[in-house]
């Protein structure tokens, strides 16, 4: 974002600062064992280095100027404590990660365990999911605490108060700061993924902060970067550009949402498209590749609407199978919900309005508008287009996002 003192040398500094930033907060912690102090330096080198590199330049190694300054900082903190000896040893072993713009080689194992230390901790299943997400965008991606109280509706006091318990429980309750590894990982893992998605969905929500939709990405692709073995890791990392390439054409001109069918895909971020579409093909080639889980099937689903030039050319019939592996992967009313839009598409409004009955029976759907908006456009499809027009208007009035509830009447004012 630009403004008013902003501009491209800001946003190249913001960049490094923010690619930087985890390892510096992952090593911080690691070494003083104190989620504040580490957190508190680190910000403060990060403002300092926005100040200072739009005017001066990027240094040739961001992280090690980070670091410097945010080490700095806590052996100041420390010796003002009168903080043990042991711990002010314990910080030598910060200097030899910043005396080059790449870490030696022995060095390099340990830089990326702390960031992966890091993300594991924030998003461990003691703590509850949202808190989870809060501590990951405070404590790896430094958004400010009133920006994520702002999208969570609380308050900045209350959201303090939110992650100052999580570090607490993090601490009383012995959660490892490690990675876990055999058997623990394969579970802990999509824990991780699963954060980072729902800080993706609550970026780029119709009424979400898009800044955190951007940082899912970056997460994502540190994830992927740093385990390159976790084939989910890497499609969660295509499922998220694919869905983000549809940003810009979401809205018209008049700032009303555009449904899928109806968006210009010329304006579409074709660039992170291609950057999708390989990471997919290098999986598919993968050695030993085993079968798809939930993350790359909904990559595939998104991969066949980025392929088609048109609704009418989007292969419905390959959405539609994959929906019906990740139902059975994945049961959940929402997933039963888009399968039944897909065979909607691919076999009928009448297989769809059929599969639409089968996931709203059990009444895990009742209160979700999207549900209701699904039946209308099948019922429209299908050409009773009185009825659809109800339906349209009755999930307006249930939804809560006033840009989703304007698209939703105005699909009502067509039928």
């Amino acid at each position: 974002m630009t403004g008013p003192g902003r501009g491209p040398a800001w946003d190249a500094a913001a960049s490094a600062a923010a690619d930087a930033y985890p390892r510096v907060v992952a090593t911080l912690i690691r070494t003083t064992g104190d989620w504040t102090l580490a957190e508190d330096c680190a910000q403060e080198a990060l403002v300092l280095a926005l100040e200072r590199w739009p005017a001066d330049g990027v240094p040739a190694n961001p992280g090690g100027w980070l670091m410097t300054v945010a080490r700095n900082r806590v052996l100041d903190v420390l010796r003002r404590a009168s903080v043990e000896r042991r711990k002010l040893a314990d910080l030598a072993v910060l200097e030899p990660a910043i005396a080059s713009e790449e870490p030696a080689p022995g060095e390099r194992e340990d830089i990326a365990d702390d960031r992966l230390r890091l993300i594991f901790t924030c998003c461990h299943p003691a703590l509850a999911l949202q808190t989870r997400v809060a501590l990951t965008l405070r404590a790896i991606c430094a958004v400010p605490t009133a920006d994520i109280a702002r999208a969570f509706l609380v308050s900045e006091s209350a959201m303090t108060r939110r992650l100052t318990r999580a570090k607490a429980k993090i601490a009383q309750a012995g959660i490892p700061y490690r990675v876990p590894a055999g058997d623990a990982l394969d579970e802990r893992l999509p824990g991780v993924l699963a954060v980072i998605y729902v800080l993706f969905t609550q970026g780029y929500n119709a009424d979400g902060e898009p800044a955190f939709a951007q940082e899912a990405i970056r997460l994502a692709r540190l994830l992927a970067r740093l385990m390159p073995g976790q084939s989910e890791a890497s499609a969660l990392l295509a499922l998220l550009l694919l869905q983000h390439s549809r940003r810009e054409a979401r809205r018209d001109t008049e700032g009303r949402l555009v449904s899928l069918d109806r968006q210009d895909r010329s304006r579409w971020d074709h660039t992170a498209i291609d950057e999708a579409m390989a990471i997919l093909s290098d999986l598919r080639h993968a050695p030993r590749a085993g079968p798809a889980g939930p993350y790359a099937l909904q990559a595939r689903i998104a991969a066949c609407h980025a392929a088609a030039p048109s609704v009418e050319d989007t292969d419905w019939r390959r959405i539609a199978d994959c929906y019906d592996q990740l139902v059975r992967l994945q049961p959940s009313p929402v997933i039963e919900l888009n399968r039944a839009v897909a065979h909607g598409y691919a076999h009928g409004s009448a297989a769809g309005l059929e599969l639409l009955a089968k996931a709203r029976a059990g009444g895990a759907l009742d209160d979700y508008p999207l549900a209701v908006a699904a039946e209308a456009d099948l019922t429209a499809r299908a050409g009773d287009r009185d009825r659809a027009a109800h339906l349209f208007r009755e999930a307006a009035a249930r939804t809560q996002g006033e840009s989703q509830r304007r698209a939703l009447l105005d699909r009502a004012d067509e039928m």
